[in-house]
């Protein structure tokens, strides 16, 4: 069952694109993307974040998953940003997604007045036109996913979302996905330990594939960091940063739990 939800959100989502198409042409729409908020640099927030706690933390607003279900009844995406932010998240992931997360742009606009952090808009993106949508919405970022989008067309997104100033962070989960990925032009390698056909994780992968990441590059390790622990051990395999959502959404005391992550708590 697990295996087919992955198809089954990207064929909703291409549907779901197609309508809003019709509601809202793309002319109307690069016009409000235009007119947006100055971006704020998403790689150089990781990197000092980095250099300040060994590791950056990407804190996640999800209020549901496929694997999870609801995580979150009580949910207040503004609230829950501040709350990351001054506990020293570097920048804040919003997932869009409404049928399949409980997201949506409207969420991603919220928190891009709340904060002063970078803003990820993190989604299926399979058209250009979303990534309009996002920084129609204030996004600083986007998430790309090598493994759903074919060679041309990620290459394509990257040069269109970096066109609008957009940050892209080109997630993988096994090497042909991160050579498709580097092959991109991808400098930002978010490692996804989350099998998106499966929903099983597995924490090596980050080290199986942070080894084939060129220097330079910034690695993002995705999916099943719960612990201190975790983070010092993806960090030791070469991740930059850490992209947490669930396990910092599930914690009644969230700023207590990012402060754990980042190695202050008790």
């Amino acid at each position: 069952m697990l295996h087919r939800v992955l198809e089954e959100i990207v064929a909703h989502k291409r549907l779901e694109v197609a309508r809003a198409k019709r509601e809202r042409p793309l002319e109307a729409l690069a016009a409000r993307a235009r007119e947006g908020p100055p971006v704020r640099e998403f790689a150089a927030a990781l990197r000092q974040a980095h250099a300040r706690y060994g590791v950056a933390l990407i804190a996640e607003v999800k209020r549901r998953s496929p694997s999870a279900g609801l995580i979150r009844p009580s949910f207040h995406p503004s609230r829950i940003a501040r709350t990351y932010e001054a506990h020293g998240a570097a920048a804040i992931s919003v997932l869009t997604d409404e049928r399949f997360f409980g997201g949506s742009l409207a969420d991603l606009r919220r928190v891009r007045r709340a904060v002063g952090v970078p803003v990820l808009r993190k989604d299926f993106l399979l058209e250009p036109y979303q990534l309009y949508e996002a920084r129609a919405a204030g996004a600083d970022a986007v998430l790309l996913i090598a493994e759903i989008l074919p060679a041309k067309a990620l290459a394509a997104m990257i040069g269109e979302a970096e066109g609008l100033g957009l940050a892209c962070l080109v997630e993988c989960h096994c090497a042909s996905s991160l050579r498709k990925a580097l092959d991109a032009g991808a400098r930002l390698v978010g490692i996804n330990n989350r099998d998106l056909h499966t929903f099983r994780t597995d924490l090596e992968t980050t080290r199986r594939l942070a080894r084939a990441v060129p220097r330079g590059a910034l690695v993002v390790s995705e999916s099943a960091i719960r612990t201190r622990e975790d983070v010092e051990r993806v960090a030791a395999w070469g991740a930059h940063a850490v992209l947490v959502g669930e396990a910092l959404m599930g914690q009644r005391r969230i700023g207590r739990a990012v402060d754990r992550l980042l190695g202050r708590g008790d």
